[in-house]
């Protein structure tokens, strides 16, 4: 399988170079123009939210005739960079290391400065059930993704800017996050400084930075937020092992990818902590999640009661929970089984992966920031955490 893999990481990377790692998104509807030059429509919240929902769930691609144009997604790039960082780490190739470096540049000037730290939002304005995030907005999920990727870096190249602007975003998390708690003082982070949602893989999300940084800086301010915010989210956790999204009425689902967002996280925060007090909570989690959401033939699920729309996130963060969670060779029969259907399935000859495969149609939208990062990414793992005799047959 490790050739099959190489292979198709090979047309994702010729792929995303010629694209220069820029793209649509399945969010990125509001930047049409056509939609902006409407000024009631474009300011009313329904109106926002079809508008969204029929670019992202539409299989044909109006977003050149609408003109959305092709960008840069900050959190795409902290994807790629910790693919990249991944790939140096197998093989110390120099032209990684100049991938890492433009990457590491493109993000810091990308970088919200208009907060307590460093962060970075989307490059779209985004209307979701819950709140509407402008264009630039920072979140703690885009924010912390690009600061672990910035610490990758850090780790290989040393360079003392990427662990202060690590450390920054914690200032971030800390001071400009709202919180919700419970009655035992534990809490969860807000998604943004805009709202007071709880989502619970968004929140275990900042609580993995803060413990990561913690483990370099020592500080422990970071590390008991980073316990409080875990332990709040683990108590929400259902008997079966499983979550909902968050606790509004609307976000009871239990979906794949989110599942998996939460063990990740879990499982960092004990690695960069040394508090191994929920490990229970991994263990159920865990098995939970690799019973439900993956079938005999290897389809990945996206809900634990659905399998559509089967989406591609959900392949990818299998190869990162199952590398997070020590399981990459454990599991390793499923998780080939699951990237050759997907390969087979959902890989066009030009390299890109599709978004969805749905029951009566397919999205083959080739989304740079929600696929082909995310890909690049998994396919990385899959390449740095393959044993070397597997890696040998194929020299």
């Amino acid at each position: 399988m490790y050739k099959e893999i190489q292979r198709s990481f090979n047309k994702l990377e010729d792929y995303c170079i010629k694209k220069e790692f820029k793209g649509y998104d399945p969010y990125d509807g509001l930047n049409s123009s056509l939609f902006q030059s409407l000024p009631f429509i474009s300011k009313n919240r329904i109106a926002r939210l079809i508008w969204i929902q029929a670019f992202k769930r539409s299989p044909l691609n109006m977003r050149g005739l609408t003109g959305i144009k092709e960008d840069y997604n900050p959190k795409a790039l902290g994807l790629f960079l910790s693919g990249y960082c991944n790939l140096y780490k197998k093989s110390p190739d120099p032209e990684y290391l100049n991938k890492i470096e433009f990457f590491v540049a493109k993000l810091l000037e990308l970088q919200n400065k208009d907060w307590s730290g460093s962060c970075w939002g989307y490059n779209f304005d985004w209307q979701a059930r819950a709140f509407f995030q402008p264009k630039n907005t920072p979140t703690v999920v885009a924010s912390t993704f690009i600061a672990n990727a910035l610490l990758d870096a850090y780790e290989i190249t040393g360079k003392k800017k990427l662990l202060e602007t690590a450390r920054s975003t914690c200032d971030f998390i800390l001071k400009d996050l709202n919180r919700t708690y419970d009655d035992q003082e534990n809490f969860s982070f807000s998604y943004s400084p805009l709202d007071q949602s709880v989502v619970f893989n968004a929140s275990l999300l900042g609580s993995r930075i803060l413990s990561r940084v913690y483990s370099f800086t020592q500080e422990t301010e970071l590390i008991e937020a980073a316990r409080k915010s875990v332990k709040f989210c683990c108590d929400h956790q259902r008997t079966d092992g499983s979550w909902g999204y968050g606790t509004y009425d609307f976000h009871q689902w239990v979906d794949n990818f989110h599942t998996a967002y939460n063990l990740e996280c879990i499982a960092d925060y004990m690695k960069y902590s040394g508090d191994r007090s929920f490990e229970h909570r991994v263990s159920k989690g865990f098995d939970y999640y690799i019973k439900t959401f993956f079938t005999e033939d290897g389809i990945p699920k996206y809900y634990n009661n659905s399998v559509y729309p089967i989406d591609i996130h959900a392949p990818a963060q299998l190869v990162i929970t199952l590398a997070k969670l020590n399981k990459f060779q454990v599991d390793k029969n499923l998780l080939d089984k699951v990237l050759n259907w997907t390969i087979q399935n959902m890989q066009s000859k030009e390299g890109y992966f599709y978004y969805q495969i749905n029951k009566y149609f397919s999205s083959k939208v080739p989304y740079m920031r929600w696929a082909q990062a995310w890909m690049f990414y998994a396919l990385s793992t899959y390449l740095l955490n393959s044993n070397t005799h597997e890696q040998n047959k194929y020299l």
